[in-house]
This record gives C-alpha cells, sequence and structure tokens, in this order.
C-alpha cells in the first residue's frame, strides 16, 4: 500500500491537491493500482501520517512508545502459525476444509497437532499462546467445540480427500508428460496413466477400555493385553498421504483392502491404478476384487507360499541372488526374485543376539543352581525354555537338564544345526509378485515400487510415536476417533513437505517449528483505537528457516483480541 499525491488545476485555475490510499497488483502480466480509500476529506496532515506510518512500520513499536497514550505490550507467538497457514494453502489443505468456522477449527486442530500434539484441552491452551485467531480469522472457542469438530471431520471426510486428491492429480500433470517421454526413450517405468497407490496398515493401542473402535487383535507393538485400532493408510507413489480409514481392532489386513479399491474407483475416479500392498495384505479375493475393478496389483508373498512354489518346481533356491530374477508361472504370473545380503546379515546377527541372550540365562541358572542346593533343576530348565519360546528359536535350539552332570547341576543348551540351516535358509530372501505385464512395467520397476512401501512405514512412525503422536488417544466415541486420525494425516503432509523443504538446513521438523514458535509479535495501541500486531524482525535462524520454507512474515497483523480458554480449569482438578 502506498499513499498518492497528485496536485491538480481546474478549469477555473485553481490548484487542488487530493490524497489517495492505494495498492498495486498484477493482472495479466501488467502492474494495476486499486484505490482503497480516498484520504483528501480528512486533511493533508492525515494522510502524511498514514503516508509516514507506511514509510516506517518495521520501526512503529519503537515510534509508537514516544507517542503520549501508546501502549506496547508482547503480543501472542505469531511465525509457527502464519508459516503452517501459508503452507497449508499451497498444499490445498486450507481450501479442501473451506472458509466456514469448522473449516478454520479444523485446520487449527491440523496446526496444533503439528506445534504441539496433545489431546483437544491442550490445542485450546496452545491457541491462547498462538495467534490463531488472528491468521484464522476465528472468534473464540473452547475444548467442547475442538471435540464436535471432529465429528464435523468424519462427516466430510470423503470430501476432504477427494478436494485434496484433485489438487495433487493437478500438480502431476506436467510429471506425468516427463514422464511420458522418458518411456518414450525407453527408460523404465510404468506408462503414466497408471496411477500408484501404495497401502500399508498398522495398529495402535489404547491404555483406556471404552472407546468404541478398540478390540483386541494382532498387537504390532507388542503390547500383550492392550485393546487397539487398525489404520489403514493410502498414499500416492510420492508417500502423501491421500486416506486414512480405521477398523476395529480384530480386523485382519486383508479385509481393510477392499474399501481400498472402492475408494479409489469411487471416490477418486482413478482408472488404470496399481495397488502396491505389503506381503499378506493382498491375497487372492483381493486379487479377484482389483480384477472386477479394472486395477492391477504388486505384493510380496509370504515364506509358507514360497516354500510351496519351491515344492511345485515353479521357482528354485538359485533364483535368490543380489540380482533380480525373474519367473513366470504356467498361469502366467509374474514372481521377481531377490536376495538382500545386508537384510540377511541383518537377520543372522538377531538371530545370534538371541542365542547369546539365551545362553546369558542359562549360565545365570547355573550360577543359582551352583549357590542353592536345594534350587530345583526343572525350574531352571523351564524358564530357560520359556525364553527360548518367546524369541522363536525352538525350530532349532533347546535346552536339557542334568540333574546328575558331574560338574554339577546345570542347564544345556543343545542346537540343531540341520534345522539351524533349514531356519536360516530364506534370509534376506523375498519374491514379488504382479499381474502387471513386462511390457507395462519391467522387473526392476516392480521392484522399485514395492520399495516405495518404506515411505508409508515412515508415515506410520512420524505418525504414531514420533512428532505427531496419533497416540494415546483421548477420545472414546467413533466418529470423533476418526476425526483425530484425519487431524493426524493432514498434520503429516504439513510436515512431511517441510521435512522437504528443509531438507538442507541442520534442523529437524520438530525443532524448527519450537524455534520459530518464538517469534512473538509486538501489540501496539494507541489510545482507544484498535490494537495492531506489529511483526518484528526475526533473527537470523528464524529468517533462514522461513526462507527455506518460501514464506514471508507480514509486517503487520489485524488484533482480534479474541481470549480462547478451556471450560475446564488445571487449577480445579490439581489435588
Amino acid at each position: 500500500m502506498f499513499v498518492d499525491r497528485c496536485k491538480y488545476t481546474t478549469k477555473y485555475g485553481k490548484t487542488h491537491v487530493r490524497y489517495l490510499l492505494r495498492e498495486s497488483f498484477r493482472q495479466n502480466g501488467k502492474v494495476r493500482h486499486r484505490t482503497i480509500l480516498n484520504l483528501t476529506p480528512y486533511g493533508e496532515e492525515a494522510a502524511l501520517a498514514i503516508q509516514y506510518a507506511l514509510k516506517h512500520r518495521r520501526e512503529l513499536a519503537q515510534t509508537a512508545k514516544r507517542l503520549p497514550g501508546a501502549t506496547v505490550r508482547q503480543g501472542l507467538s505469531v511465525a509457527a502459525v502464519w508459516l503452517l497457514f501459508q503452507l497449508a494453502g499451497e498444499l490445498g489443505i486450507v481450501k479442501a476444509l473451506g472458509e466456514t468456522r469448522e473449516g478454520k477449527l479444523a485446520l487449527w486442530q491440523v496446526f496444533a497437532r503439528a506445534i504441539g500434539q496433545g489431546s483437544r484441552l491442550s490445542a485450546v491452551r496452545l491457541a491462547s499462546e498462538h495467534a490463531a485467531c488472528d491468521v484464522l480469522d476465528l472468534d473464540s472457542f473452547n475444548e467442547d467445540d475442538l471435540y464436535e469438530n471432529l465429528d464435523w471431520l468424519t462427516a466430510n471426510q470423503s470430501k476432504i480427500e477427494q478436494r485434496l486428491f484433485k489438487k495433487l492429480a493437478s500438480k502431476r500433470q506436467p510429471a506425468q508428460k516427463k514422464k511420458d517421454q522418458s518411456v518414450k526413450k525407453g527408460q523404465s517405468g510404468c506408462r503414466s496413466s497408471e496411477t500408484i497407490f501404495l497401502y500399508d496398515v498398522t495398529s495402535s493401542y489404547f491404555e483406556g477400555e471404552h472407546n468404541e473402535l478398540a478390540a483386541f487383535g494382532y498387537n504390532r507393538d507388542g503390547k500383550k493385553g492392550k485393546r487397539q485400532v487398525v489404520a489403514g493408510l493410502l498414499c500416492d507413489e510420492d508417500g502423501v498421504p491421500l486416506s486414512v480409514e480405521l477398523f476395529r481392532g480384530n480386523t485382519q489386513d486383508p479385509k481393510t483392502m477392499g474399501p481400498q479399491v472402492r475408494k479409489a474407483a469411487e471416490r477418486f475416479g482413478a482408472q488404470h491404478v496399481v495397488f502396491v500392498g505389503d506381503r499378506g495384505m493382498i491375497k487372492r479375493p483381493q486379487m479377484e476384487e482389483l480384477d472386477d475393478a479394472g486395477f492391477n496389483y504388486i505384493t510380496a508373498i509370504t515364506k509358507p507360499q514360497i516354500e510351496r512354489l519351491l515344492a511345485q518346481g515353479e521357482i528354485q533356491m538359485e533364483l535368490f541372488d543380489e540380482t533380480l530374477n525373474e519367473v513366470i508361472s504356467h498361469d502366467g504370473r509374474r514372481y521377481i526374485l531377490r536376495r538382500n545380503p545386508l537384510r540377511a546379515e541383518e537377520m543372522a546377527a538377531s538371530r545370534e543376539d538371541k542365542r547369546a541372550s539365551v545362553q546369558r540365562l542359562a549360565e545365570k541358572q547355573n550360577t543359582y543352581l551352583a549357590e542353592h542346593p536345594r534350587a530345583s533343576v526343572e525350574v531352571a530348565s523351564r524358564k530357560v525354555a520359556e525364553k527360548i519360546q518367546r524369541l522363536r528359536l525352538g525350530g532349532w535350539l533347546s535346552v536339557a537338564a542334568e540333574p546328575r552332570n558331574p560338574a554339577g547341576r546345570r542347564v544345556v543348551l543343545r542346537e540343531d544345526t540341520e534345522a539351524l540351516s533349514e531356519a536360516s535358509k530364506f534370509d534376506g530372501c523375498y519374491c514379488l509378485t504382479t499381474d502387471l505385464t513386462a511390457k507395462q512395467a519391467s522387473k526392476e520397476t516392480v521392484h522399485d515400487r514395492y520399495k516405495d512401501l518404506a515411505q508409508v512405514e515412515r508415515a506410520f512412525r512420524t505418525s504414531k510415536t514420533g512428532h505427531l503422536e496419533l497416540r494415546p488417544i483421548y477420545v472414546r466415541l467413533e466418529s470423533r476417533t476418526r476425526g483425530h486420525a484425519l487431524v493426524v494425516m493432514l498434520a503429516y503432509r504439513l510436515v512431511m513437505e517441510l521435512a522437504r523443504r528443509w531438507r538442507e538446513l541442520e534442523v529437524t521438523v520438530e525443532e524448527g517449528l519450537h524455534s520459530l514458535a518464538t517469534l512473538c509479535a509486538v501489540e501496539v495501541q494507541l489510545g482507544h483505537s484498535p490494537a495492531v500486531n506489529e511483526i518484528p524482525q526475526p533473527r537470523a535462524s528464524v529468517s533462514q528457516l522461513l526462507l527455506s520454507a518460501g514464506v514471508s512474515l507480514p509486517a503487520a497483523l489485524p488484533h482480534k483480541g479474541v481470549c480462547v480458554s478451556t471450560k475446564k480449569k488445571l487449577t480445579s482438578r490439581r489435588k
């Protein structure tokens, strides 16, 4: 904005000066000017004062201190919220959630998850320290509003995810043209008309017992006796989350595949889709469902399935090598085989660590038996045997009690070398399968696409136990649990993009957001006039974070004066 001063002469010979408050903008490649307010009726002094304020807006806080009746106070934290708001706009999250109050509340829940994690109660307290209302143009809210907002998110999840998918599809079109050119030049890759979906599931346990989705099931976290919920995450080929869906904790992995197929066909309207799923995820019923939808798949087969193919003579052990080998079965299905030497070494080292752990326990029990003549050898043997079973070494490792050993009562470990050789035969071996033809995707491309599932696993680590902390889940209703998962997914999209933009900086996303949160606005008020949030010049490290993220701070923000507070007070809950 600027003050435009112009002197003109009327036809009667009188000279006048007019003052206009104007702003510049670009339209069709040309710079245009728009008049905001005619300052002439307010007099020359008012116009010159506004001109001076605009010229010295960075020093307004210091200037205001010298004016009578001016009040200067520390404002709210502004940089972290502003950065996330600009980033959410670029990624289409702001538009996907909408401009309604519910959409803005949902946007703050996403920002709060990225900045501070915690419950809805903590998100409200966080809003009292950050300029959430000023940046998002929100009025006052409390934790009840955020809980109800989770219901709104669940009710509108399909629309939100559909808008985000369209945004991603529009950004991917230029990349697809380049991909077309590379395929024409003979480079390996799926044709550009195919959409790659990466899908995997995880589970998250509950400390409580009253969540409507919680149930006992296969617990990936190793938390026995804990109810859990199963979460399925659908990503694009770059690992960007497209959709998250929760299932009851006793749902088997393949059973979650059907909704994803229908989602890709109906909600996203995708065609020529290739689903990439982990071993055991895409079985024969799922393959048939994908075929009925006109989709393809890439997955890995389990160890029993590999052994069955070996017994049938479809594949041979010699094909498991560092280089990729391909076999086409009699029914036309392709198998891509490989042995990863690094993974084989890791599995052998892990097996040896487990054996050493059992050995230490056996020695400890032998020492106890030597020092306590009345101790039972059978009890010591049972303790070692239980550990062998717990570490799943029973196929080749066993324990024997020798109460009449000349060297004293002892428990002795025994290894079956043939069984050990059989157990380690498949170390580092894996076999991929797909119904894509060699013309559609080479064996190298199939292998690379399957390896892309690591991006989904990275999303689970960040969302579950890393930065975003999906658990603990502080809600009980099914709709609010689903809304909470959607908030975490949207926050992960922001965190993922920040990680990409800050890749060259020696800072994690969590550290960067905490550093940005230290930049507070300066609240300036002259007399009884409305206050203004003046944003000071950030220090060098904060400036670098903003610059690398491609975001610039405004000179000032409107001060709404909204007071956000919780209904439940900590003081009343303290003993």
